[in-house]
């Protein structure tokens, strides 16, 4: 983890072909640019829309400073903003957990780049945030998420059956996980945890 230079503790993760930073304002044209695309929004949520206009990129990315979140990243090759991955952590027993999400603009497939920031992502979580779990549900026909995720170290768990809609059609998405082998539990799950007999 390091910051950029100027900018105080601003998360920015380094791998080995793009850099993950929050976005900014300044993104909204390459952002247009590169989700303006049916063969990407056709294996995302919803939430993701299509066609993906300026004013989408202007709301999205208002949203995200005003949030300050550091749970959404831009992903970045040679300064441009061409795709986006984040997480949403888990709640209660599964506060340890983490879904895994991201999008690549059509022009930067095959390059190995989503690989490499799935797996500096990954890392973040178990090594930063102390997670045990992150896993992600791509589409069951979505090849190339499921081979970037086998190449970051996910292994697939199961294929959930019309599981959700897209669309208007029933789809099956597999779930594909990795788990922290480094992971302890601290103080506080120590304490909560029940007396062995």
């Amino acid at each position: 983890m390091a910051a950029d230079p100027g900018q105080g503790a601003v998360l920015r993760l380094t791998a080995a072909s793009c850099v993950l930073r929050p976005w900014r304002k300044s993104d909204a044209a390459s952002l247009v640019e590169h989700a303006n695309n049916h063969k990407v929004a056709r294996h995302l949520r919803d939430r993701f829309p299509h066609p993906y206009t300026r004013a989408h990129a202007v709301a999205f990315l208002g949203h995200v400073a005003a949030a300050d979140l550091t749970t959404n990243f831009a992903i970045v090759v040679d300064d441009a903003a061409i795709g986006g991955i984040g997480y949403i952590r888990g709640s209660d027993v599964e506060r340890f957990s983490a879904e895994v999400g991201y999008w690549l603009g059509e022009t930067y497939w095959g390059r190995g780049i989503m690989t490499h920031a799935v797996h500096r992502l990954t890392q973040h979580l178990f090594e930063d945030l102390k997670l045990l779990r992150a896993f992600a549900l791509p589409l069951a026909d979505n090849r190339g998420s499921a081979r970037v995720l086998e190449k970051a170290g996910y292994e697939r768990e199961a294929l959930l059956r019309a599981s959700c809609v897209k669309y208007g059609q029933p789809r099956d998405q597999l779930l594909y996980a990795r788990v922290n082998p480094t992971w302890k539990p601290g103080p506080r799950e120590q304490e909560e945890a029940p007396p062995r007999k």
